[in-house]
């Protein structure tokens, strides 16, 4: 049986404390809500902080308001449950809803945190093993070890990273609110990702997530979100597409297409030449299901066929943007 190692657990009063130990424990020191991804990963030795900062009980990341002026405000701290079964989220954000309720299993959605979920570690079948399988196998670049296993001429990690939340935040033009010793700022979700399994988050390590703003311009949006997976529940995304699409009369005003599990960050497909103030057709649909596919490049360190996967990202576009539009796809493989 895989147990916890040692370590202090600090309960700070405000999101700014918080931030103040992570900056003076450095790499001592990890932020915990849920849990759900951290615990395990202590366990099997990938992570070995000896503090964990407690960002459970603090009330500034709490809180769900959709008729804010700037638009909706979701606390980093709400869990994936709380989130997936929110009436106003359904209603205005289906796409969120759906992609939190997809998160892993009932009881991990009733613990983990959608601010968890943003920031989730990215994996790979070298990287997600317990220490005594890494020690027999050789340790991989991300953790202990000098080569990327899975391409070990790569200068850099290609773990996955797998949130089902994260590019739908993306395609919904939502903004993080990050909280540091200095103060707080405010990132738009499709610039706080770096393709690089190790380095994967563009934002300072003792910063934390206090909430999320999905702006108001998105109200009265289509938007939808389709999960690939080996199981119905519990299992993470080998591949995930996100699909957000505003429409003015016939034609489509925007539309943003976000990929997971493909890369080491979400995968934004460029559709706006095929899909911006068009109306939107099976032949529309068909090349910006083309466009997905040739940007998708996931490589063979999760769950499944890379090939299939690849091929995959074709048809779960062009279902998601049917579905949208209000179109009907020829065939279930198409």
């Amino acid at each position: 049986m895989l147990r916890l190692p040692e370590f202090n657990y600090v309960k700070p009063k405000s999101l700014q404390e918080a931030a103040r130990l992570l900056a003076e424990l450095g790499s001592d020191a990890m932020a915990v809500a849920g849990g759900t991804d951290l615990y395990p990963k202590m366990k099997r030795g990938q992570f070995t902080p000896r503090n964990l900062i407690s960002l459970r009980s603090l009330p500034e990341i709490k809180g769900i308001r959709p008729d804010d002026k700037e638009g909706m405000w979701i606390g980093a701290g709400e869990t994936l449950t709380t989130v997936a079964r929110h009436a106003q989220i359904q209603e205005l954000f289906p796409a969120l809803a759906q992609a939190a309720g997809l998160v892993s299993s009932p009881q991990l959605r009733n613990a983990g945190t959608i601010g968890g979920n943003v920031f989730v570690d990215t994996r790979c079948n070298y990287y997600d093993q317990s220490f005594f399988w890494r020690n027999a196998a050789g340790f991989c670049l991300k953790k202990d070890g000098q080569i990327c296993l899975v391409a070990p001429k790569s200068k850099i990690c290609l773990a996955v990273f797998s949130s089902d939340t994260a590019p739908v935040l993306c395609s919904l033009d939502a903004e993080a609110v990050l909280v540091g010793p200095s103060g707080s700022r405010r990132v738009p979700f499709d610039q706080l990702y770096r393709n690089d399994g190790i380095n994967f988050l563009a934002k300072k390590n003792d910063e934390l997530l206090q909430g999320i703003w999905i702006p108001r311009k998105v109200f009265g949006s289509r938007n939808v979100y389709l999960k690939l997976r080996r199981r119905g529940s519990f299992d993470f995304p080998v591949l995930g597409v996100a699909a957000a699409m505003g429409f003015k009369d016939d034609l489509c005003t925007w539309a943003k297409v976000v990929l997971t599990a493909v890369a080491s960050a979400p995968v934004a497909v460029n559709v706006a030449s095929l899909l911006h103030n068009q109306k939107v057709t099976q032949d529309r649909v068909e090349a910006a299901a083309e466009a997905a596919a040739k940007v998708s490049h996931p490589v063979d360190n999760a769950d499944m066929d890379y090939w299939y996967r690849k091929r995959m990202t074709k048809v779960y576009v062009k279902r998601a943007l049917a579905q949208l539009a209000g179109l009907e796809i020829k065939s279930a493989q198409t």
